[in-house]
């Protein structure tokens, strides 16, 4: 980008003017620094507590039966790995439309998430059913390449077909302090987003928070990519050793409330990597709504990032629904 670009063209004219008191703030690198150090320090202690005292909360049958639908809901169905290949990508999409063949009345996913060469294969697998095709790009997991390649990976996902994108930050500026060059690739990218249409991909923004190291980090990437245009906020790739955490998702579920309540513009969350059983999951969805309140519990604004996730809230699912536990025999493996 060749000017500094402020915090008002990062999201659409209705969310610029809402946004436009944040101009000052990003008009500069030492801002922009000012304003993110300013942030509030985390309360690492009570923040944790918080996160183990929601965790401890239990639901009745009915209101889990309901919470195991919402989390199937909510499911980025995902396979990023160098052995994919169009069939198991296909029959990933299969999946995500009917996850349980023998009962009609699961829901669908939200999205299939896959690397940008398997879009066009995703998008012509799920057809007309509704379900997302979201495509990790800007060297993901890495983040390690020039801001054109980064560019032109976004831009060909879109272009494909892809609804979503889900983009990992430069973690080497940040943690330098180079705030204002994130700000500015989060932007480009948003901007990559564009079809010729008018419309856009939705814009997930991933920080690795297992790389941030502190909190403080989070709470400050967490309002930097939301102030660049961010639709969602991200935790992890789910590709290093410490992916969500219910600590670190719930520091960014607070910034996302306190976001609205600053600037009226509502940002998503998605925890990913890690979240692999569905108690682990009502867990989540219990601190979103003690959190956030219903506004939050949509596909439309909390997502799992998460590939055997699905597996298990089928096998309780069907447990709930028979009184027998099936055993993973029973779903189909990915």
């Amino acid at each position: 980008m060749s000017s500094v670009a402020s915090a008002e063209s990062a999201h659409s004219p209705e969310d610029g003017a809402r946004l436009a008191g944040f101009g000052d703030v990003t008009a500069s690198s030492s801002a922009l620094r000012r304003f993110l150090h300013g942030l509030p320090g985390v309360d690492a202690v009570g923040l944790e507590a918080r996160a183990a005292m929601l965790g401890t909360r239990s639901i009745k049958t009915t209101a889990k039966a309901y919470a195991i639908d919402l989390a199937i809901s909510m499911i980025d169905l995902t396979t990023l790995e160098g052995a994919d290949t169009p069939g198991k990508v296909r029959a990933l999409c299969a999946k995500g439309i009917r996850p349980d063949p023998t009962d009609r009345t699961a829901p669908q996913v939200a999205a299939i998430c896959v690397y940008p060469d398997m879009v066009a294969v995703a998008k012509e697998a799920l057809g007309g059913s509704g379900i997302h095709v979201a495509s990790v790009a800007t060297a993901f997991p890495s983040g390690r390449a020039a801001r054109s390649v980064k560019l032109a990976d976004t831009a060909e996902a879109v272009a494909a077909g892809a609804d979503e994108i889900d983009m990992v930050i430069d973690r080497g500026a940040f943690l330098a302090g180079r705030y204002l060059d994130v700000f500015q690739e989060i932007q480009a990218v948003k901007e990559a987003c564009a079809r010729e249409d008018g419309t856009r991909a939705h814009l997930k923004v991933i920080f690795e928070n297992g790389e941030l190291s502190t909190y403080d980090n989070i709470r400050r990437c967490s309002w930097l990519a939301m102030l660049a245009g961010a639709d969602f906020i991200k935790t992890s790739t789910g590709k290093v050793a410490v992916n969500a955490t219910p600590p670190n998702t719930l520091l960014m579920l607070e910034a996302v409330r306190d976001f609205r309540d600053a600037t009226g513009v509502q940002v998503g969350v998605k925890p990913a990597g890690g979240i692999r059983t569905s108690k682990d999951a009502v867990k989540y969805l219990v601190m979103v709504n003690e959190t956030l309140g219903d506004d939050w519990l949509s596909p439309d604004w909390f997502r799992f990032g998460a590939s055997s996730l699905l597996n298990d809230l089928l096998m309780q699912r069907q447990k709930l629904s028979t009184g027998r536990y099936s055993g993973p025999d029973y779903v189909t493996v990915d």
